[in-house]
């Protein structure tokens, strides 16, 4: 029965297709110009307005939904497959609240008899040591990145860089939070998502010479492609933290760009940035205290004061760094 049903979806499938590249261009006048009414179910030429097919079957849901909320709420479907579970979301999860469909708590001998085929279906769910090492470490990706606060779409793209390095066995010798942490690091470098070593470590269990130690390893191994950090997309995430107005980030912006070339080469991005910052923050008279920016930057004052010199001197601005009393 089930092999008939996808014989006949493939058919339907294959139907519809043909007749999309049917009419494709009008039949009468040879205009390429069709629309396709939903709501009457016709596709018909907008040049001489003949109606090429009509009773078309709308192989959409029945129900209608007019935001997010109504979508998820009527739909009848599960979850997409995602690569941030080990199993991908296909399999299922017995819940621990151990109540009924109605909410009410269940008996204490149906209460055992959960326990039992909870413990059963979680060593099902990971049958191998693979599969336990995955399951561990797309949890630890889970944790790291929401604390990040970055994207779904790291999530995922982390999870695809570390079943790469699995399946390659490049962890053997390696801990699965160092590999962990360091996918992590190259899928925020992928998608274009600032967020230094630095800030990267603070949120991981292992220190932050392994985890970079270990993005080079498997950057190198898997042949990852990723593009130098831009220093301007540190600016907004750390003028809003500091609370600094439109015009001092768009000031940061404008210096990055005018000293990047020839300063940035051998220095850290975050660091440049930071610096960018405290100084389009004095020039705008909305003063910040090194610290304050070190702080925000995870970087050491001192690499402020040395990014801020070079920075004024390729600027051509003599203004004099402001003492240490003042900071």
């Amino acid at each position: 029965m089930v092999w008939s049903v996808r014989l006949d979806d493939e058919e339907h499938e294959t139907t519809h297709s043909s007749d999309e590249t049917a009419t494709t261009t009008c039949s009468g006048c040879g205009s390429a110009k069709i629309r396709h009414h939903s709501s009457r179910g016709e596709r018909v030429c907008e040049e001489c307005g003949l109606v090429l097919e009509d009773e078309l079957v709308d192989s959409g849901p029945e129900w209608r939904a007019f935001n997010h909320q109504e979508r998820q709420s009527k739909s009848r479907v599960g979850a997409p497959t995602t690569q941030t579970m080990h199993d991908k979301g296909l399999t299922t999860k017995i819940d621990w609240k151990d109540k009924d469909a109605y909410g009410r708590a269940i008996s204490a001998k149906k209460r055992s008899r959960m326990h039992r085929l909870r413990k059963w279906q979680e060593r099902i769910r990971t049958k191998d040591a693979g599969e336990r090492n995955l399951q561990f470490a797309l949890s630890e990706i889970d944790r790291m990145a929401s604390a990040l606060g970055v994207p779904r779409a790291v999530r995922e793209v982390t999870s695809v860089i570390y079943r790469r390095a699995l399946n390659e066995d490049l962890i053997r010798g390696r801990s699965i939070e160092g590999v962990a942490t360091a996918s992590l690091y190259a899928g925020c470098r992928q998608e274009g998502i600032p967020r230094s070593l630095e800030e990267v470590a603070g949120v991981s269990r292992v220190e932050r010479i392994e985890i970079s130690r270990t993005y080079r390893y498997i950057s190198n191994e898997l042949g990852l492609e990723l593009l130098p950090v831009d220093p301007k997309q540190y600016v907004p995430r750390f003028s809003s933290k500091l609370e600094l107005p439109q015009e001092v980030e768009a000031k940061a912006s404008e210096i990055i760009e005018e000293t990047a070339d020839p300063l940035l080469s051998g220095r850290g991005p975050s660091g440049f940035a930071a610096a960018a910052i405290y100084a389009a923050a004095l020039l705008c008279n909305e003063k910040r205290t090194q610290k304050e920016v070190a702080d925000v930057a995870q970087v050491t004052e001192v690499t402020i004061r040395n990014r801020y010199q070079e920075q004024i001197e390729m600027l051509g601005l003599n203004e004099p760094l402001p003492s240490l009393s003042e900071q």
